[in-house]
């Protein structure tokens, strides 16, 4: 049996590569979800897409959904989330929306403040049913 040659490639061009697959996907997916999609392009390990996907998320580039256990690309140009990703999730048909909600965000660190909470991260995620399916449901 012959062996596959795979080349290394660089970080940021590894990160460029999955990137682009998120972006593609066009919905949360997981790092084997972008092993698989990427099959014909690279020869990634499961710890190599989790290592880019760390380098994607501490840029902005990307977010990981805590309640789906997967990965979207930023939908914000330019990333202006300012440190809080804020997201609404359709249960029935799986649509996820990025959107910036600046008041929630800014309750919650005044929160944190006067409770002399260190927050290390902020995902916000709304669980319900989008206009769509509220509308098919009606």
């Amino acid at each position: 049996m012959t062996r596959k040659v795979t080349k290394r490639r660089p970080a940021q061009e590894q990160d460029k590569l999955i990137f682009t697959a998120l972006r593609e996907s066009g919905r949360p997916v997981s790092a084997y979800e972008i092993i698989d999609q990427l099959r014909d392009r690279a020869s990634l390990a499961p710890q190599t897409v989790y290592r880019a996907l760390d380098r994607l998320i501490a840029s902005g580039s990307a977010h990981r959904l805590e309640s789906l256990n997967a990965f979207v690309a930023c939908g914000q140009s330019g990333h202006q989330h300012q440190g809080a990703a804020v997201f609404a999730i359709c249960d029935d048909c799986g649509t996820v929306s990025e959107f910036a909600e600046p008041k929630a965000v800014e309750a919650l660190a005044g929160w944190a403040k006067r409770s002399k909470y260190t927050v290390r991260a902020m995902t916000l995620e709304l669980r319900g049913r989008c206009a769509s399916c509220s509308a098919r449901m009606a």
